[in-house]
């Protein structure tokens, strides 16, 4: 089963939008700006806080930006005191493809209504790994073990519903197997999560490529699959298609405005994000991250968004994640 490459079927509303960019005049700086990310340090929403942090710093886009984590419930802690905190000077927040699947399996009181889309930056495939010293060393081998005994099996990620979460269950699935069964552990995300594979609280782990590349190429960890559509240039990890199993995910990431701006406010931010990704700087990040450029501007986001929900939602309970 696969999930497909958003950017796929996109090219042309992506053509348009950096077209509409590059006549855009240069952004004034926005002062005193606050971005949640919405999970521990470490992970991809608190990796893309810090880089819009230094990019939007560096280039006088914005001053005195702070990055506050606020983890919990797969994102939705964080997305509800960013909607009822009182008035924002101005505020910003990641989000992503997790969030989505956190807000409909959590039963979120808020939800993405109440804020402003304002761009999708990124997105990043996912390699799923298991400690060096792991008998597991292909995914045949995965699956045979799953086959066997499904409980023996303990499949650790970001939070339940999430991209993680989403990623195993599609494996299950396209191997024939019983998603009910799965023993899926919320292990965190980044160094957390690391930590419980490499001390074998879990048997696999997945995320952002960028989060476990350091110990991948130290040889702490080995990676079994990657959920990219072809191998990705300078990362030797086979794709779970190229093995027989047909799985694609990407997982996007983005960031959100309050839900009550004012026009000018709106355009100023959508602005300010936009100048951000076109800089050297922010492209040299996102290559060194593995990041693939997904941008989009506040209102073609809007409309992905509004899609994308409906989609996941589709995925989420197909999987009996959501009912």
């Amino acid at each position: 089963m696969s999930l497909g490459n958003p950017a796929k079927g996109m090219l042309a509303a992506a053509v348009m939008a950096a077209a509409a960019l590059f006549a855009a005049p240069a952004s004034a700086e926005i002062k005193n700006l606050e971005i949640i990310a919405p999970a521990n340090a470490g992970g991809g929403y608190d990796q893309h806080a810090r880089a819009m942090q230094q990019v939007l710093q560096d280039h006088k886009l914005a001053s005195s930006v702070q990055v506050v984590n606020i983890p919990g419930a797969g994102g939705t802690i964080g997305l509800s005191q960013f909607v009822t905190a009182k008035k924002r000077n101005p505020g910003l927040m990641i989000s992503g493809l997790g969030m989505i699947g956190a807000i409909l399996i959590n039963k979120s009181p808020v939800s993405l209504d109440q804020v402003t889309p304002l761009a999708r930056l990124t997105g990043e495939y996912q390699p799923i790994v298991v400690a060096a010293d792991s008998p597991l060393k292909t995914l045949d081998d995965l699956v045979r073990k799953f086959k066997a005994d499904p409980g023996s099996v303990s499949w650790g990620g970001f939070a339940v519903g999430s991209p993680d979460h989403i990623l195993y269950g599609l494996l299950v699935k396209a191997i024939g197997g019983d998603v009910s069964k799965m023993n899926y552990i919320a292990a965190g995300a980044g160094g957390e999560m690391m930590a419980s594979v490499l001390g074998g609280h879990i048997t696999v782990a997945t995320g952002g490529y960028n989060e476990m590349a350091s110990q991948l190429q130290a040889g702490k960890l080995r990676a079994l699959a990657i959920s990219a559509p072809q191998r990705l240039p300078g990362i030797d990890v086979p794709t779970f298609k190229e093995q027989g199993v047909d799985v694609e995910l990407v997982n996007w990431r983005a960031v959100m405005a309050p839900g009550n701006l004012k026009a000018s406010e709106k355009q100023a931010l959508d602005d300010a994000v936009g100048a951000m990704v076109r800089t050297d700087e922010w492209k040299r990040i996102a290559a060194e991250r593995g990041w693939i450029d997904l941008y989009l501007p506040s209102d073609q986001f809007a409309a992905f968004v509004k899609d994308e929900r409906t989609r996941i939602e589709g995925v989420l309970t197909e999987l009996g994640l959501v009912k």
